[in-house]
């Protein structure tokens, strides 16, 4: 659950009102699915509690299938984070503790229905606790075998895992598993256990067996490998009212034109308009834009040249 303080620009410690909305990257990537026109489906768990059920309610007002979410047990509670409408100064908040996603029970990765599916989209988060791990992992070797293709969003967040090193370890170990990994350059360095930025960590998973891999460098663009080209794209510029939603919508938005048949640079050029779009909006589920918003949106704004280093 997000909660956003009212109106634009106000500091969480300042707020009367707050706007709440379904939240958390998963979700946000399913709900930007859904907008695109396509069937997502989330694997959670929720507290069974007003937050909980308040969360199952927007992803039926978004069009999210709950087919595989599941209800944790005692003392669980679904996650709420406090996230601010401004760029100066920004602060988000997130309360974690007991975390009820986390709490995934094994038979949801064993009751899948994967015919006609394209994709299991795993966020980095629910590798970093078990059981949640151990059924992802499950859900993860049960998409392989069925020849759907498995996506990582490596979405590190460092309160979620109990050391940077188990982090890496995970890392590596499922990015082997997957079609297609996505990531930003802090997230690459953790994987590789690296200091230092360098996209040719991008370049050793392909020769771990891993199909596409996208490698994000915020206002610099991305570079993106699959074996047969190496493609660098820039962003489309805009005012933006936050920082956070962009990796999502970006996620979303670049699946939904993939697996519609698009080329690589399309693919990506679209996701990074839906990236804009997001940042300049408030909110992040329900900021997610449909189609229409995405192709207009690219019609009327120019993508930055890429610049080879």
């Amino acid at each position: 659950m997000d909660l956003y303080p009212e109106p634009a620009g106000t500091k969480i410690a300042d707020a009367v009102n707050f706007s709440a909305m379904l939240g958390g990257s998963a979700a946000n990537i399913a709900a930007g699915l859904s907008r695109l026109g396509c069937r997502a489906s989330l694997m959670t768990a929720l507290s069974d509690d007003p937050v909980g059920r308040f969360c199952a309610n927007r992803m039926t007002a978004l069009g999210i299938g709950q087919e595989l979410v599941a209800r944790s047990g005692p003392g669980l509670r679904t996650s709420l984070a406090l996230s601010e409408t401004r760029l100066e100064d920004h602060e988000t908040l997130i309360y974690r503790n007991g975390a009820a996603d986390f709490d995934l029970p094994l038979h949801l990765a064993e009751s899948m229905d994967l015919a006609g599916v394209k994709a299991l989209v795993v966020t980095g988060t629910a590798l970093a606790r078990e059981p949640s791990r151990s059924v992802v992992i499950k859900a993860m070797e049960r998409a392989r075998g069925a020849g759907v293709d498995v996506v990582l969003d490596l979405d590190y967040r460092p309160y979620s895992w109990s050391s940077i090193e188990e982090a890496s370890a995970v890392y590596r170990s499922t990015a082997r598993m997957c079609q297609i990994v996505v990531g930003n350059d802090l997230e690459f360095s953790v994987m590789y256990g690296e200091a230092q930025p360098n996209p040719s960590l991008a370049r050793t998973l392909l020769r771990e067996g891993v199909g596409l891999c996208i490698y994000k460098m915020g206002q610099d663009g991305a570079f993106s490998f699959d074996g047969r080209q190496e493609l660098r794209t820039g962003i489309y510029p805009v005012t933006a009212l936050k920082p956070v939603g962009a990796g999502d919508a970006f996620m979303a938005s670049f699946l939904a034109a993939h697996y519609c048949g698009a080329d690589l640079h399309d693919s990506i050029a679209r996701g990074s308009a839906a990236a804009a779009i997001v940042v300049s909006r408030k909110g992040c589920a329900d900021a997610m834009p449909a189609l229409e918003d995405v192709t207009g949106f690219m019609a009327q704004q120019t993508m930055t040249a890429a610049r080879m280093d």
